[in-house]
């Protein structure tokens, strides 16, 4: 049988001290940046994916002690693993729980956005969403990014009003990471319903931030954008 162990094991045997140099200046992890003091192995995608179909039977309180390792693959590993597991029926409620419970070791931005939107979106879809607003008022940026990108669940579901409604709140946030989440989900609403999007932008692009700017327009004509962006 299978274990954690064997889990962890199987994901050391695939590191590359090279490339964990390489991801460590990627994901910011000095001091003083967004992801300080987080460890790299230096493990391909293909490899994780491997190893999560392989493990993906693993009990879901053996995944969470995972995802509170200080290896980012190995939080990876564990939150590739449940989100296979959740849209089974009985443990979606479960799941959802033990998500917003362990945010703290969901802390970068490939953590929040391959999970945010299958879990915590799935789960809210159709449900109230008070949950959102809270975690958009977080101190903690990871959290606040969960907020917008689970409303991409919502957003694939041609239901934009939350995405906006959070989107608004955001607007003035300090963070980088936070102004290219919002929008690139803003993007997402265009790609569906462009006069939504252009709406909510005529409103507020002035007082967004340049990056959340540029990411919600990129897909625009040339001579849009430059309107947007010259004014």
């Amino acid at each position: 049988m299978l274990t954690l162990l064997d889990l962890k094991k199987e994901l050391k045997n695939k590191t590359d001290p090279k490339r964990a140099k390489i991801t460590q200046r990627f994901f910011k992890t000095g001091p003083g940046e967004y992801g300080e003091g987080d460890v790299f192995l230096g493990i391909i995608a293909p490899d994780i994916k491997k190893v999560v179909k392989k493990y993906n039977n693993l009990k879901i309180e053996e995944v969470i002690k995972l995802l509170h390792s200080k290896i980012h693959e190995e939080r990876v590993t564990a939150l590739r693993i449940i989100v296979k597991k959740f849209p089974i029926e009985e443990n979606k409620e479960k799941i959802y729980n033990l998500y917003l419970k362990n945010t703290k070791y969901i802390n970068n931005w490939d953590l929040v956005d391959l999970s945010a939107d299958r879990i915590v979106g799935d789960y809210l879809l159709n449900k109230p969403k008070l949950i959102l607003y809270k975690l958009a008022r977080s101190k903690s940026i990871w959290e606040r990014r969960i907020s917008i990108i689970a409303t991409f669940n919502f957003i694939k579901n041609n239901e934009f009003e939350e995405t906006l409604k959070i989107a608004k709140i955001l607007l003035n946030d300090k963070h980088d990471l936070i102004h290219k989440a919002v929008g690139w989900m803003l993007r997402e609403i265009g790609k569906r319903d462009l006069e939504t999007e252009e709406r909510f932008l005529k409103k507020y692009y002035k007082k967004m931030p340049r990056t959340m700017l540029r990411y919600a327009i990129e897909k625009f004509p040339e001579k849009k954008r430059k309107q947007y962006l010259s004014t």
